[in-house]
């Protein structure tokens, strides 16, 4: 196979980089956007962003505003409180199962992610700790055997992601969530259930924190 026959079409280059703008928040949840404004930001020509603005809305990250603009819906507490149903029920079934297929070496590939974790929370780096932090989640989601649940999993951050960076890069660095050295000692006991229940804790924390916000009428 030639490096051309490899090459990734250019409509899933850019609706990748699109998916990757909403998950990290780079578009803030309410801010519209133009199409145009996207070609240019996604360096790509109008129908593959097209395309990837259509998959985008089918998931639910993003919402028609009319005049050629677009936006991340804003979180609502109803929505969060259906997310929050959904993640703290699949997340840690997914652990659990990544629990029993674990290996020592992705145990260490786990280990040297959280390190960047670690490193963007003592950094402040906000951008840099949800890109760590969705690798280290989904580096164990991807382990579970459960494609259609890794797949839920993946439709569920896109819409919780943009509000945890608005919330993060508000209380800065000591309050981004973080519960994987539990994760890990859990790994490296062999202890399944107990993984499964330091991702739920993970997942808590990083909820409770919009919750609050929303509360509090910062978001």
């Amino acid at each position: 196979m030639d490096d051309e026959t490899r090459k990734i079409p250019s409509h899933e280059v850019t609706y990748g980089r699109l998916r990757d703008m909403i998950l990290f928040g780079r578009l803030e949840p309410g801010q519209p956007v133009t199409i145009q404004g996207l070609v240019k930001e996604l360096d790509a020509g109008m129908t593959p962003v097209r395309e990837a603005i259509r998959r985008m809305t089918a998931e639910g990250a993003l919402l028609p505003q009319g005049n050629r603009r677009v936006a991340v819906p804003n979180l609502t507490p109803a929505l969060l409180e259906q997310l929050a149903f959904v993640r703290l029920t699949v997340e840690p079934k997914l652990a659990e199962l990544a629990g029993a297929a674990l290996t020592p070496a992705l145990i260490d590939r786990l280990e040297a992610i959280d390190g960047a974790v670690d490193a963007a929370i003592k950094g402040g780096r906000v951008s840099d700790y949800l890109e760590s932090n969705h690798a280290f989640h989904f580096a164990l989601y991807e382990a579970s055997g459960a494609p259609l649940l890794v797949d839920i999993a993946r439709s569920l951050w896109l819409r919780f992601g943009p509000s945890l960076r608005v919330v993060c890069a508000r209380y800065g660095a000591t309050a981004l969530p973080d519960r994987h050295e539990e994760a890990l000692a859990a790994m490296r006991a062999g202890d399944v259930k107990g993984l499964a229940r330091a991702i739920e804790n993970d997942i808590q924390q990083g909820i409770d924190q919009i919750r609050q916000a929303q509360e509090a009428g910062e978001i």
